[in-house]
């Protein structure tokens, strides 16, 4: 009797010792922070491109009719790349660009494809312009979607929500995303970038990504942000933070880092990633 007692207790050790073990790894892997910073490369190039596109079509006279408002944007384009066909109907302006010869860079990026810009509202409490792009490139990048972008007058930023999918032109390789950020003026003025606060999000092959956005500093000319801070959460479920601090005019360090190790990339102008430490 006391040996048929003790038989349970003997083999619920045994048995707990022969389960495996179903956590799973959360230690941070240099794989996974080299695509999360190729992923963030990625959508800031995009984000990047339809900024200068933004940026071109904000010089006009607030206050005054939506249709003066467009003529004053279809003026300042002409201008800046009279490479551009610009038809305007009422406060529409449908923009093919390259389709005349001459310049056709602004900010850094060689304009392709077509944009439509619809100014919506032009007064002291609100401004409104509707953005649409179709096929619309840098020779890097192709992006198709709208934006709705509306001017806080008294902070100096204006808030751009969107919807778009973007291509990389290398590899055709597609995601589609959302966003809705504020984007303000760095201290070097427009020419040099912006500073964007928000968030965004995107569906890969691999899942969905989401991304928190804190007081990042973008140039127009660099594939990833020149300083400030990302919170990214991965399609498996992992929270990283990003940081990022400028190397030299040609290299910016992104620090992938999560509660169980870091990495840290070099990126260059063209894109290029490269691992060039990691510490646990």
């Amino acid at each position: 009797m006391q040996l048929r007692h003790l038989l349970p207790a003997l083999i619920l050790p045994v048995a707990l010792a022969a389960c495996p073990n179903n956590k799973k790894d959360e230690r941070l892997t240099l794989g996974e922070a080299a695509e999360a910073v190729t992923e963030i490369s990625f959508a800031s190039q995009a984000e990047s491109l339809t900024s200068a596109s933004v940026e071109i079509s904000t010089s006009f006279t607030i206050g005054q009719a939506v249709e003066n408002a467009a003529q004053e944007i279809k003026s300042f384009v002409a201008s800046q790349l009279p490479c551009a066909q610009i038809t305007l109907e009422n406060a529409t302006l449908t923009i093919v660009y390259g389709a005349l010869p001459g310049n056709c860079t602004y900010k850094g990026h060689k304009f392709e494809g077509s944009h439509s810009v619809s100014v919506k509202a032009n007064a002291e409490a609100q401004v409104l312009v509707h953005h649409e792009w179709t096929a619309f490139s840098n020779g890097k990048v192709t992006v198709d979607g709208s934006a709705d972008v509306t001017w806080d007058l008294s902070a100096k930023s204006r808030r751009v929500q969107h919807t778009a999918t973007w291509t990389r032109n290398s590899d055709q390789y597609m995601v589609t995303g959302s966003g809705d950020r504020t984007q303000s003026v760095l201290s070097g003025g427009i020419l040099e970038g912006i500073q964007v606060d928000g968030e965004r999000n995107w569906k890969t092959p691999r899942g969905e990504w989401d991304l928190g956005i804190d007081g990042v500093q973008m140039r127009w000319i660099d594939p990833v942000p020149q300083a400030g801070s990302y919170t990214l959460v991965t399609p498996k479920g992992k929270s990283l933070s990003l940081s990022f601090n400028r190397v030299d005019e040609d290299t910016i360090a992104v620090t992938v880092g999560s509660n169980n190790g870091s990495f840290t990339f070099n990126v260059n102008k063209i894109g290029s990633v490269q691992n060039t430490d990691s510490s646990s």
